[in-house]
């Protein structure tokens, strides 16, 4: 029997993402060839499973789900997945695409020699991390911080079609407060990102000389964040990126670097400009002071009090933990330079991450998966679904993590983060059942699709 699994669909608009247009969700018209998906089952993060499902799917978009024989339109191309389950392509809500490292000898992932690249010679080099992403089943990504525009080159260049890798929301530079006095221009440094808290990792070429420091994110005075941030948006961010403490690498320190008023006017800033905010914030004071100046998303936190988790529940505040991040740092700390005390501070810090993470479950606070990926760890974005299993989730309700929340992170609920009608084809086949398993997600991977194009095969 012909049963199809029923979607409520929206209005046709449309947002701007770079220099596409992507419109939401629709009534889909099979314009050219038309392909059919089999699946042993599909599971979407909102525990709707369809067994023996059908994936009707025609140019970029699913055009119906169906179930058995009878949901295979005459002339489609059938491809045979029976032997695995469907999910929806995943959402990386907090990477850093632009940092990497090509592991030349005597150097270091964060270290100086990274900046012999130009910034379009780092935005080709590091499509290998996009390439990395799209194998863990992660079809979309927001990157949270990167110099010189990398990240906007990177999206830019995949949407195009120039390059294959996940769809790209990214932030440009990331406000911080400078550790000291800010140069005529930005600092060089490795990776890509403006610095957690000031730590100055920028990465590429340097910046263009005569560039006021306030437009490369470092803010020294409260008026300097509505420039700042339309600086971003008009270089073509599609979200904002704060340091709200320090914090990153083997520094788990949780030292608040700007105050509440300054957090609120950031915010109110961003969403002056239309775009949502992510406030970085390793400690409970700033965790705190980012909820209630009214941040779309907070990065990392630990040890946030109980009426900070409630207010983040009342008001939708999405809980971005990036729990694992800190188990890469430890895993890798020979690259790194990472010293045995460094290591352990990780660890605890880690632990700390998923109490909190715990706790704000059992508040009934919203988290999306978020890796924090640099340089290695491209490839393992999806191991911090594991970590919400430890804290309490179910892995159905990991799977929502990484697909319902992440695309409501980013604003894409009626075009991502399920199998339906209308949305994109971004379609993952895993080996086993993810309701019952994580490792189905973490470890089974073995078929990509994204925006109806077979990016991963490894059948």
């Amino acid at each position: 029997m012909n049963r199809t699994l029923g979607v409520t669909l929206v209005a046709a608009t449309a947002i701007s993402i770079g220099c596409a247009q992507i419109p939401s969700a629709g009534t889909v018209a099979a314009a050219g060839p038309v392909s059919a998906l089999r699946f042993a089952r599909l599971v979407n993060g909102d525990g709707a499973v369809v067994n023996d499902a059908v994936v009707v799917i025609a140019g970029e978009r699913i055009v119906s789900v169906g179930r058995g024989d009878g949901a295979i339109p005459a002339g489609a191309t059938v491809t045979d997945l029976r032997a695995y389950s469907a999910i929806p392509g995943m959402v990386d809500v907090h990477t850093h695409m632009t940092y990497y490292w090509d592991h030349a000898p005597g150097s270091r992932p964060f270290g100086a020699g990274n900046t012999r690249r130009t910034p379009v010679e780092l935005a080709t080099v590091a499509m290998e991390n996009a390439r990395l992403t799209l194998e863990t089943g992660v079809t979309t990504v927001r990157d949270l911080g990167a110099s010189n525009y990398v990240d906007v080159m990177m999206r830019d260049r995949i949407n195009r079609g120039e390059a294959v890798g996940p769809r790209m929301f990214v932030s440009g530079y990331g406000m911080s407060k400078p550790r000291a006095p800010v140069a005529p221009m930005a600092a060089a440094g490795s990776g890509a990102g403006a610095g957690a808290g000031g730590g100055g990792r920028a990465g590429g070429a340097p910046a263009v000389p005569t560039t006021p420091a306030w437009m490369r994110g470092q803010i020294t005075d409260i008026a300097q964040f509505d420039g700042a941030v339309k600086a971003q948006v008009d270089s073509g961010a599609d979200v904002i990126k704060v340091y709200g403490s320090r914090g990153t690498g083997a520094d788990t320190s949780t030292t608040q670097t700007f105050t509440y008023e300054e957090m609120k006017a950031v915010v109110d800033a961003a969403h002056k400009y239309g775009k949502r905010i992510a406030i970085h914030s390793y400690g409970a004071p700033g965790g705190r002071d980012a909820v209630r100046a009214g941040t779309n998303t907070l990065e990392h936190a630990i040890e946030l009090d109980d009426a900070t988790l409630a207010l983040m529940a009342k008001q939708g505040t999405i809980y971005v933990p990036t729990i694992d991040h800190n188990r890469y740092y430890a895993d890798f700390h020979t690259d790194y330079g990472y010293t045995d005390d460094q290591v352990r501070g990780l660890n605890q810090y880690r632990a700390k991450n998923l109490e909190t993470a715990r706790r704000a479950l059992k508040a009934g606070v919203k988290l999306a998966m978020g890796s924090d990926a640099v340089h290695m760890m491209f490839g393992q974005n999806t191991r911090e679904l594991g970590l919400y299993v430890q804290a309490g989730m179910t892995p159905l309700q990991a799977l929502g993590a990484a697909t319902i929340n992440g695309a409501e992170v980013l604003g894409m609920t009626d075009r991502i983060g399920r199998v339906a009608p209308g949305y994109f084809a971004d379609i993952v086949a895993v080996q086993g059942d993810p309701r019952s398993d994580v490792e189905a997600v973490l470890k089974g991977v073995k078929w990509v699709m994204k925006g109806g194009k077979v990016v991963v095969d490894r059948r």
